[in-house]
């Protein structure tokens, strides 16, 4: 695997020129007074140098003679490492990560400057450290005070994300080997939670066999927080509470992934708590379901990003307007967006390192994102009464047996040369499976 990340190291320094570029690894997060979370490094750190450490540093510097790569990490330190854990240390990040050279963290202003001396510009995204974007702008101040001298030395500052991101958006054979691992331990996971659930049991129980699954065959934990909504809970689109008591006659709606080796999953399912539909579930749920199919099938390469959301939008809101729910012609409802009470989220976004994936959606107004091998993207919409919506003037009030409803049928796709393959094809969701 340091083979492939020396090898994004590369092609990202090819990419700056004569540039420096300045990578912070994430902080640590603190849960409560002096507990803390488990660490979890930042994606682009990780992506290019496979670090788990907090506090370092990763600097790229094409120009420079000797140090290319460098690393500034924490030294070991005996007695901290008793209650804390073991640390890489200053010699191992180069024997390891594969660092030209490693120095401890505390020499960061120090050592910095020779590695920016002579590049012509900074790259670095201003994150949410404030005192570390502080640091970084205070060493491109100084090197512009004394450019006259020099003649060589900083002259902007340029956001690494324009550039890293379009290399993550691409996944590589190694990546796309975790990320299958990570899409078959929460099919498994949904699969165990479909035959576990049953009128009377909580959300949270739910919730606890999905995430045992999790743990149990190797994943990091929860991709995010696991949303199990049943009733009118699953019209909150980010329910995270899970502590209602299921009823016969309700749907549960289940949006849970994993992460696995820092990649992750994302699936969403909706079935009848009691094995049948109602219905106006059933009615609800194949619309959904249809819109879900029939954008999936947009997954092409050469087609736009953009093509799957609006497939998706143009069969919801057929269906919407053949049961009455909404009034007026098709197209006009779309350009005007009064579909957006019943669906008011996007149908996809990227997935990788981060569950909401870098990458951007359109190259300006006229310019949308075209479909590329490598990529995998969700493919998740949906339909949601909710009690309390609030509708054009022309559109008429919502039939109560319609309210209360709340379905997403969500997958993840990957880009082929000749398609897109659904990575989490394992979960059912056609309705005979879902009542059989």
């Amino acid at each position: 695997m340091q083979a492939e990340y020396q090898q994004r190291r590369e092609q990202l320094m090819a990419k700056i020129g004569n540039g420096t570029a300045i990578f912070r690894s994430a902080p640590m997060a603190v849960m409560h007074n002096d507990v803390e979370y488990t660490y979890r490094q930042d994606s682009d750190f990780f992506y290019l140098t496979g670090f788990n450490e907090p506090q370092a540093v990763a600097v790229l510097a094409p120009h420079h003679q000797e140090h290319r790569f460098v690393l500034f990490v924490q030294p070991k330190d005996r007695e901290k490492e008793v209650w804390t854990g073991y640390v890489c240390g200053v010699d191992a990040a180069k024997e390891i990560y594969g660092a030209d050279e490693a120095y401890p963290i505390s020499e960061l202003d120090e050592k910095l400057p020779q590695y920016l001396e002579k590049a012509d510009r900074i790259y670095y995204h201003l994150g949410r450290d404030r005192n570390f974007n502080d640091q970084i702008i205070s060493h491109y101040q100084k090197l512009l005070r004394t450019y006259p001298k020099r003649g060589t030395g900083p002259t902007a500052i340029e956001d690494t994300s324009t550039i890293l991101h379009s290399m993550r958006l691409i996944k590589s054979k190694s990546e796309l080997v975790q990320m299958r691992q990570a899409a078959a331990i929460a099919t498994e996971a949904h699969n165990r939670a479909m035959q576990f659930t049953e009128p009377g049991r909580f959300e949270y129980e739910v919730q606890a066999e999905i995430e045992h699954i999790f743990r149990l065959r190797g994943a990091m934990g929860p991709a995010y927080p696991s949303i199990v909504a049943s009733g009118v809970n699953a019209c909150v689109l980010h329910y995270i509470e899970n502590t209602r008591q299921m009823q016969d006659g309700e749907l549960l709606l289940i949006d849970a992934g994993c992460a696995y080796g820092y990649y992750n999953s994302d699936i969403t399912r909706t079935f009848p708590v009691s094995g049948k539909f109602t219905p106006e579930q059933k009615i609800l749920y194949e619309i959904v379901l249809e819109a879900q199919k029939q954008a999936i099938a947009q997954v092409q390469p050469g087609n736009t990003f953009k093509s799957v959301h609006d497939t998706a939008v143009r069969v919801l809101t057929e269906g919407l307007v053949e049961l009455g729910i909404l009034q007026g012609e098709v197209d006009k409802i779309i350009e005007e967006e009064k579909y957006k009470p019943y669906y008011m989220h996007r149908t996809s976004h990227w997935l990788g390192l981060d569950v909401h994936d870098v990458g951007v959606y359109q190259h300006g107004e006229d310019k949308p994102q075209i479909l590329q091998p490598g990529q995998v993207l969700t493919v998740e919409p949906g339909l949601y009464i909710v009690p309390e919506t609030k509708l054009a003037e022309d559109q008429p009030p919502t039939d109560p047996r319609w309210v209360g409803i709340g379905i997403r049928i969500e997958d993840d796709v990957l880009v082929t040369p000749t398609g897109g393959e659904v990575l989490t094809a394992g979960v059912p969701k056609e309705v005979a499976e879902l009542e059989g």
